[in-house]
């Protein structure tokens, strides 16, 4: 592979946008909103990372509707009460050097459940939960038995609407970096997989029906979604079943996605089927994104148990990424990009907050 010129710590500009190095936080609930709004916890959160040196720092999987969030402790964009403590989280990331950005969702038939430290299940009607939407009238299973309602045509224009109405507040709130959350089973690659998607209309039955849902919903965000600002999409290169979502699929979508307007494909996997096994381990998901790059020519974003800054640096170097994102391990370390910075030699690109300039 021929190596690329940039490295963890090169800035990488996407239209107008410039992050000050190739490290960002990947959304994580965080099932702590109340009625939607962000919280101190939030704040507290996300601006713990930009503190710790990442370039981009992403909020959490952001529900359009109230019916779209995972449980009722989500994050939520759906009225303009929401628009405020966002902004005041997005003011603080980004007056620490990090660029604020959110990821719109609908979760679709994963919808309606406890959080994970409450039991992670499907929550009953009467019991603060709410019937659920999908393609088909397919349930996940498991853990998660509610067969979803299959959506008209008017409740996908409906949902589709949401997700523009969601892209506008959340450009009133200061976001300059949008993720649209088209992965790990919610609502979007629900129409992407035939495991879930059975409908015999428009939106179902061969590739290019099911990957309409994502494209009509994509081409409107981008119609309000400023010219200068990313639009990007995540999604689950493969379900990791035979005869469902696959890479080479992804490939395509992702080459369908930036005719569309989309400027970086974040690329992770799975979430779609219960009772599989992933095959898992540092960076097992980089080749999906490294795959994607070349093949569709867009950039990508590499995503799944990267946690050495030795790694991180690799997937860069290499051209195997333009961006690597960290979950697990920023909870773990909010300052890892500093940690990495040092480990990199690369001190002098991430300069601490003078108000921890003699620690570091």
């Amino acid at each position: 592979m021929n190596k690329d010129s940039s490295h963890l710590f090169q800035p990488l500009t996407i239209k107008s946008i410039t992050l000050r190095n190739r490290i960002g936080v990947s959304p994580m609930c965080e099932y702590s909103s109340e009625d939607g709004v962000a919280t101190d916890w939030h704040l507290v959160h996300l601006g713990s990372r930009a503190v710790g040196g990442a370039g981009l720092v992403i909020a959490e999987a952001t529900a359009v509707a109230p019916e779209g969030r995972i449980s009722p402790g989500d994050a939520g964009i759906w009225a303009d009460k929401h628009i405020e403590p966002i902004s005041r989280i997005n003011r603080f990331i980004k007056a620490q050097g990090a660029v604020p950005a959110i990821q719109l969702a609908h979760a679709g038939r994963k919808a309606s459940v406890s959080r994970p430290w409450e039991g992670d299940s499907h929550l009953a009607d009467d019991a603060g939960g709410w019937p659920v939407i999908g393609p088909s009238a397919v349930a996940f299973g498991k853990n998660l038995p509610k067969i979803p309602r299959a959506m008209t045509a008017a409740d996908i224009a409906h949902v589709q609407g949401e997700f523009v109405a969601a892209a506008k507040r959340s450009l009133t709130a200061g976001v300059e970096w949008m993720e649209l959350h088209f992965a790990h089973g919610y609502l979007a690659h629900e129409f992407l997989s035939p495991l879930s998607n059975k409908r015999t209309d428009n939106y179902g039955g061969s590739f290019d029906n099911r990957i309409r849902f994502a494209l009509e919903t994509a081409r409107a965000v981008r119609a309000v979604w400023p010219d200068n600002l990313p639009l990007t999409v995540r999604i689950s290169c493969t379900d990791w079943v035979e005869g469902g979502w696959d890479i080479a699929q992804s490939i395509e979508l992702s080459r369908r996605l930036k005719a569309e307007g989309v400027d970086l494909m974040d690329c992770s996997s799975g979430g779609n089927v219960s009772d599989i096994k992933i095959p898992t381990g540092p960076g097992y998901q980089v080749g999906f994104a490294e795959r994607v790059r070349r093949e569709a020519g867009i950039p990508t974003a590499a995503v799944g148990q990267i946690t050495e800054p030795t790694h991180a640096d690799e997937i860069i170097r290499n051209g195997r990424a333009d961006v690597v994102l960290l979950a697990r391990e920023f909870l773990r370390q909010p300052y890892w990009p500093r940690i990495a910075a040092r480990t990199l030699r690369q001190k002098d690109s991430l300069p601490a907050p003078v108000q921890y300039g003699r620690a570091w």
